[in-house]
């Protein structure tokens, strides 16, 4: 399974940007697809998760209410909507694949096997 992140960018913050994860080599619509993120400095940490059916999603407290996750399974590419940008979001973000056949979905990174190569947003004041 491979995983190509794009959509990323240099932002003032309060803008939107979406990030896309194009999924090629497996069954989409059977994994728990998750977006994270690490800053400078700081350790990975999850940002939002959609469950394989679409049925269910987490977000960060941070960012609840500004991002989006979604998925189409038809186009094979799960997406990251990313409204009301802060400074604080600054950070190279990373789709990731659970690859676990509908399995329960992950908020934690260890329980995710596929990664994408990130892509780098920056929020500037």
């Amino acid at each position: 399974v491979q995983l190509q992140a794009s959509g990323g960018g240099s932002v003032q913050a309060g803008v939107s940007l979406r990030l896309s994860c194009a999924v090629s080599g497996g069954t989409l619509s059977i994994y728990n697809m998750g977006w994270f993120r690490q800053a400078p400095g700081k350790e990975r940490e999850a940002v939002a998760t959609i469950k394989w059916s679409g049925s269910s999603t987490f977000y960060a407290d941070s960012v609840k209410g500004r991002f989006t996750i979604s998925r189409d399974n038809a186009k094979s590419t799960v997406y990251l909507q990313m409204n009301s940008l802060k400074p604080e979001d600054t950070a190279v973000y990373y789709c990731a694949a659970d690859g676990l056949p509908r399995g329960s979905a992950s908020v934690s990174s260890s329980g995710y096997v596929y990664w994408g190569q990130g892509t780098l947003v920056t929020v500037s004041s």
